[in-house]
């Protein structure tokens, strides 16, 4: 399971990070990185997001359909 954390850093930026979590335990983490802007976090957050969905699988595969 993945999810996006969001934690404050030493110099008051807010970091983004993509934590994966197995049996309870984080065991993987990938640093997205730090802003101090709204917008900045925003795109992170938004980045985040598409790594995470990069590792997922469609439920179903329409490309056998799409055929024309």
């Amino acid at each position: 399971m993945a999810f996006i954390r969001r934690f404050k850093t030493g110099s008051g930026a807010t970091g983004v990070q993509v934590c994966y979590k197995e049996q309870g335990k984080v065991v993987k983490t990938v640093h997205i990185g730090s802003a101090k802007t709204e917008k900045g976090i925003t795109k992170l957050l938004h980045r985040a997001q598409e790594v995470i969905d990069a590792e997922k699988s469609p439920l179903f595969n329409l490309e056998k359909y799409n055929k024309g």
